[in-house]
């Protein structure tokens, strides 16, 4: 089990330029686009977002990756949650592999309850440009995600952009994330807090939001 801590922040779409020359300054890189796209599951009851239990399938350049994320927390853009990842061969979930390495009973339990179920409900495209740097004793990945939500629902494609920064703590001290989140803050116009993350933007989508 791993447990994600990252700030999560809304950027304006013309402050992308603003945000990618920060990075760019204060690594002397100019970055590495990762295209992503990404299929959530649950049941038709949302058996899964009623134990605040998400379930993702990733395509990578390299391959595909299956993602389960447990309960967590989000305040001031700071998202922590237990995750549980491992690759897999195609296009399709292999939830006994997942089951097996997930070490939280009740997140176990709710998985193998939901299988049968499980439907593919939403998905985000988009690309993810990356930095990491070295950040007051701490390592931070510093990405720009920029790209959409889609959900059909009754045949109609429903979509939402998608415009943020992540700053994911791989290494140190969590305090180096905020001191890092501030300065970025100070230097990037219209960047505010994002509380909200892909899975619940895909949610809020399908039941109209």
């Amino acid at each position: 089990m791993g447990i994600e801590r990252e700030i999560k922040l809304a950027l304006p779409p013309d402050q992308a330029p603003a945000a990618e020359r920060y990075f760019v300054e204060q690594t002397g890189e100019a970055g590495r686009d990762l295209p992503l796209e990404n299929i959530y599951f649950d049941t038709p009851a949302l058996a899964l977002t009623q134990a605040r239990i998400a379930l993702r399938l990733r395509k990578t350049p390299s391959g595909w990756l299956q993602t389960l994320k447990a309960a967590g927390t989000a305040r001031e853009g700071l998202h922590s949650r237990h995750e549980w990842e491992t690759p897999v061969s195609g296009a399709s979930l292999e939830t006994d592999v997942l089951a097996g390495v997930c070490d939280d009973a009740q997140a176990r339990a709710v998985l193998r309850c939901a299988e049968p179920e499980l439907v593919a409900l939403f998905r985000t495209t988009f690309v993810r440009r990356l930095w990491r740097m070295a950040v007051a004793g701490a390592v931070i990945e510093a990405a720009i995600d920029r790209g959409e939500v889609t959900a059909e629902v009754d045949g109609v494609v429903r979509r939402a952009p998608i415009s943020e920064v992540e700053l994911e703590l791989i290494d140190g001290d969590e305090s180096a994330l905020a001191s890092f989140a501030a300065k970025l803050s100070a230097n990037v116009p219209g960047l505010v807090p994002e509380n909200v993350n892909k899975a619940q933007r895909g949610y809020a989508l399908r039941a109209g939001g």
